[in-house]
């Protein structure tokens, strides 16, 4: 417990550090409006293709000056949050239903159970615990919401021979492969597939291609990793922490979580059903974000009632997922008012043209690599997911009309770029929460992930090539 508190002290200390998130958008957006004043106005010629709206390459003309003021550099926010409407109200609900999912207890009694049935055979526990989470993290975009498990997952690695990154692990980047993946991630490639204005959750068959290899890389390094320190207790990157924890949990872990139950599995059942129904809602009726808010709505107030949740407990529960959901909401308001100071100031498209030559210059495979390392860089700024996508999406879809790239394309550099240093940068909120809960230093959890790391990287450049290759759509 004192190393916890070490810690949690670490922690917060590097926490105060590290400029807050909207403290760096808020400086991005005063710097986009002193652009304004230096870098030359311009700007493309767009046409209306089917429902996008497309740049025309090659129409580029400079155009006045007509730089921001004091008082536009305030109003862009609210202005914003107007543009970005449609999008935070999304988040806020489907946060709220969520919100509701989760104060049946379901998830935690369902995983719980899944979990210590597998406790006598540890060769099974860390994939199929990893496969679980990183269902979670692609269909529903779990990242903090998954620090709860945490410590059941220590105390049941610790009771098989294993140590706390084994089981953070088997928690965090089983969530996080998915997140990569996010065949269905409502809060990235959703958020950025309806700013590029392509087909909500299209290119799901390469996205679960690619998330078998960003999983099935997790899931080796881990077992790996488990299995020397099974064999030498000393291998483990905690040993002094390990030897300071004698004292095992496994046996007290289930008086945390409820048993699983009838209305448990009716409450799972809904879910699964909602989020099939999702599919067929987005590739059969032609859903888009209104529906499929709609569609979690459903989802969140049927799991109250069949989880017997009473009408003021469930509306509390509704409050405080939207609560949970508020930073990144909001953040995608902020994000936006970069985007409205650069447009006002006639800029963004001299931006664009520039981004245009510099990435054109590389090789037409790499090109998408490019973009990839431009998002990569950007999140060490921006980790919210949703804020990313807000922030740089309507730079990077009309980037790639200008590179003849797909906008699929875009969306995956995005989304690759944006979910895979989460799990190393200290200005993810999940990581640290992660670290702080399981007692963990972050420079040994760096030291411990960071081949990992390099290797989701590869497999994202790699399969940008790809996507350029075959053209996914």
């Amino acid at each position: 417990m004192e190393q916890r508190a070490t810690t949690l002290q670490v922690n917060e200390e590097r926490k105060k550090r590290i400029p807050h998130t909207y403290a760096i958008i808020f400086t991005i957006i005063i710097l986009a409006a002193i652009a304004t004043y230096l870098i030359p106005a311009g700007q493309f010629e767009r046409v209306e293709q089917g429902e996008q709206t497309v740049v025309v390459p090659g129409s580029y003309e400079k155009v006045d000056s007509d730089p921001v003021s004091f008082f536009e550099i305030f109003k862009s926010i609210p202005e914003g949050m107007t543009k970005g409407s449609t999008i935070i109200f999304y988040i806020f609900l489907v946060g709220g239903a969520f919100g509701i999912l989760r104060e049946t207890g379901t998830i935690e009694a369902g995983i719980h159970k899944a979990v210590v049935k597998l406790e006598n055979n540890e060769k099974l526990l860390i994939p199929i615990t990893m496969i679980l989470f990183s269902f979670a993290g692609a269909t529903t975009g779990m990242a903090e919401e998954s620090i709860i498990f945490v410590p059941i997952g220590i105390a049941i690695a610790r009771a098989l021979g294993y140590d706390a990154i084994t089981g953070t692990a088997m928690i965090s980047l089983g969530a996080a492969s998915g997140f990569i993946g996010g065949m269905m991630n409502p809060f990235t490639v959703g958020v950025a597939q309806s700013i590029a204005e392509v087909k909500m959750f299209s290119g799901i068959g390469f996205r679960f291609c690619v998330y078998l290899f960003v999983l099935s890389l997790a899931i080796f390094y881990v077992m790996r990793y488990a299995a020397k320190v099974k064999k030498d207790p000393a291998q483990s990157l905690v040993y002094d922490i390990e030897l300071k924890e004698k004292e095992r949990k496994s046996h007290r872990a289930g008086e945390e979580f409820q048993d699983f139950t009838m209305r448990h599995g009716l409450v799972l059942l809904i879910l699964v059903s909602g989020l099939a129904f999702n599919m067929y809602g987005i590739f059969k009726l032609k859903w888009y974000i209104p529906e499929l808010t709609a569609s979690f709505l459903i989802i969140g107030f049927a799991s109250g009632i069949a989880g017997g949740l009473r009408l003021n407990r469930m509306f509390d529960s509704f409050v405080d997922g939207m609560k949970l959901v508020a930073f990144g909401a909001l953040i995608v308001g902020f994000a936006r008012a970069i985007l409205v100071v650069l447009e006002n100031g006639l800029i963004i498209d001299t931006i664009i043209q520039s981004l245009s030559s510099l990435i054109g210059s590389l090789p037409d495979a790499l090109n998408a690599v490019g973009m990839f390392v431009v998002q990569v860089v950007i999140n060490f700024f921006i980790p919210s997911g949703s804020g990313q996508a807000a922030t740089t999406m309507p730079i990077m879809t009309p980037l790639a009309d200008l590179l003849g790239i797909e906008r699929q394309v875009a969306v995956l550099a995005f989304q690759y770029g944006d979910g895979i240093t989460n799990s190393i940068i200290p200005t993810s909120a999940a990581l640290m929460g992660y670290l702080a809960v399981a007692g963990i230093p972050y420079e040994r959890w760096v030291k411990f992930i960071w081949k990992l790391i390099a290797g989701w990287l590869l497999i994202a450049a790699i399969a940008l090539i790809a996507a350029v290759i075959i053209g996914v759509k």
